[in-house]
């Protein structure tokens, strides 16, 4: 089960409540959870670029550039990206920079840049969300329709 802090529209904490993942459907109107996604760019300019396994409920085999997800009770937004960084691409970054934040329906979404001179092939596939990574150019990513990739409000951030 899967625990996560409340917040107001402003990212403010709502003391003493907390939302669970799978009662997703029950948050009250004006009550979210934090959501974070990191858009990985190698620092020979190429983003890294997630396919989601078969096995998932909300688009599957759908390509992502960002790897990212809840915020857990108990973790910054920070945090929380810098692990799901990790469980889902195997990346230790150093730093993140934020890029933008969003209201949405029942989340509030914080979007990160990681710039990496990882070895591009060490990228690790996190079991049962992802099943294939690849590298490609800004151009490749901008060119790819909406019916490949799913992290569109990341696009903006393509150069």
């Amino acid at each position: 089960m899967e625990i996560w802090d409340a917040y107001n529209s402003n990212f403010e904490k709502i003391e003493g409540m907390t939302l669970v993942r799978e009662e997703e459907d029950k948050i009250p109107a004006g009550v979210y959870h934090i959501v974070c996604h990191v858009l990985v760019r190698h620092v020979d300019g190429t983003y890294l670029l997630m396919q989601r396994d078969p096995t998932k409920p909300a688009y599957p085999n759908y390509w992502e550039a960002t790897a990212g997800g809840s915020v857990l009770q108990g973790e910054t937004v920070l945090e929380g990206a810098f692990r799901e960084l990790r469980e889902e691409t195997g990346i230790v970054a150093q730093s993140l920079e934020e890029l933008d934040r969003s209201v949405g329906e029942t989340a509030l979404h914080v979007r990160y840049l990681c710039v990496t001179d990882c070895d591009k092939n060490s990228v690790k596939l996190q079991a049962g969300e992802t099943c294939a990574y690849k590298w490609a150019t800004a151009a490749e990513v901008l060119a790819m329709p909406q019916s490949e990739l799913i992290s569109w409000p990341m696009r903006k951030h393509i150069k």
